[in-house]
């Protein structure tokens, strides 16, 4: 059929995201041992159909990814070989959120017209096939909710101490007080954390075991109780936080004079943070690290402001 150049451009988009899918399970596969590469066999049958109706569909035939795919495919491939099978299963489950995700956005555009029934079509083996694999073996190997906890507490750790770094060095002007204090910030915000999440974590558990006693009451088959202790969840999030916080510092450890460093160390770090729980969330990746630098920038700017003002104003000095 003739196409436009919108048209196109979105059909090459998509039949590069199922080549680039194929692909990686390829590669996966390839490196996998038991019932791992079993589901990706699967994997890939179910991927090299996608490739297919969507080449048929818009007559493009693309075999080869672009640079950016190809770069995307060396990366998340390479990851995977060294960190091992979780690291694989925490990819399958981001690339499927995504998947999901962006078909139902497709369908909300498109479902009136020609290209919604194709879609309802994906959508379908997505949800119905796909996702059920890649589930169900997920499930079995690694929590993504437990791995998004340390991520975002890594990211606070790391977002809240570079603020405090900044507004003690424009407050204190020494870096000896500097550390002393960023080290006492840091080491309560993560006991801080940590005790909250211990709450958090046993009510949510009393919900559960309570709602278990209910069903048992009734004759209700009740699930298995297979969710963080309260413990563990504790030392997770404050651990975390704890190593993000420790970021920003360790420059001033090591004889920093002035935030910079500090700075440029967390805008790499959160960047990286920002771009995996993207991934994982399937959001869209350049405007979350884009959000996050600039929420960064502005703690940045707002305790280094209010550092020198105290610094100025309240007769904070050495």
């Amino acid at each position: 059929m003739e196409l436009d150049r919108a048209t196109r451009r979105m059909g090459e988009d998509l039949v590069l995201d199922e080549l680039f899918d194929l692909r990686l399970y390829e590669r996966f596969r390839d490196h996998a041992r038991g019932p791992l590469r079993q589901m990706l066999e699967d994997l890939v049958v179910v991927e090299a159909g996608h490739y297919k109706f969507w080449k048929d569909f818009f007559g493009i035939d693309l075999q080869r990814l672009n640079l950016a795919r190809r770069v995307k495919l060396a990366v998340l491939s390479g990851i995977c070989r060294v960190a091992g099978p979780a690291a694989v299963s925490l990819v399958l489950e981001g690339i499927e959120i995504y998947g999901i995700r962006k078909y139902l956005e497709l369908w909300d555009q498109y479902r009136d017209k020609p290209l919604g029934n194709a879609v309802r079509q994906i959508l379908n083996d997505e949800m119905e096939h796909e996702d059920v694999i890649v589930s169900q073996f997920v499930s079995k190997k690694i929590s993504p909710e437990r791995v998004r906890t340390i991520f975002m507490g890594f990211n606070d750790g790391l977002v809240e101490i570079l603020g405090a770094v900044s507004g003690f060095f424009a407050a204190l002007r020494e870096p000896r007080l500097v550390l002393a204090a960023s080290v006492s910030v840091a080491a309560a915000g993560a006991f801080s954390m940590a005790a909250g999440a211990y709450a958090a974590t046993g009510s949510e558990r009393e919900i559960e075991r309570t709602q278990r006693r209910k069903d048992a009451f009734l004759g209700r088959t009740a699930e298995a109780d297979d969710g963080a202790s309260p413990l563990s969840a504790a030392a997770l999030v404050g651990l975390s936080y704890f190593l993000g916080a420790s970021l920003p510092v360790l420059p001033v450890f090591f004889g920093a004079t002035g935030v910079a460093i500090s700075a440029v160390a967390a805008a790499a770090a959160v960047t990286v943070v920002s771009a995996g729980l993207a991934f994982l969330s399937g959001m869209d990746m350049g405007r979350r690290v884009l959000l996050n630098l600039g929420i960064v920038a502005g703690a940045v700017a707002m305790t280094s402001l209010l550092g020198s003002l105290a610094h100025r104003w309240l007769g904070v000095s050495l």
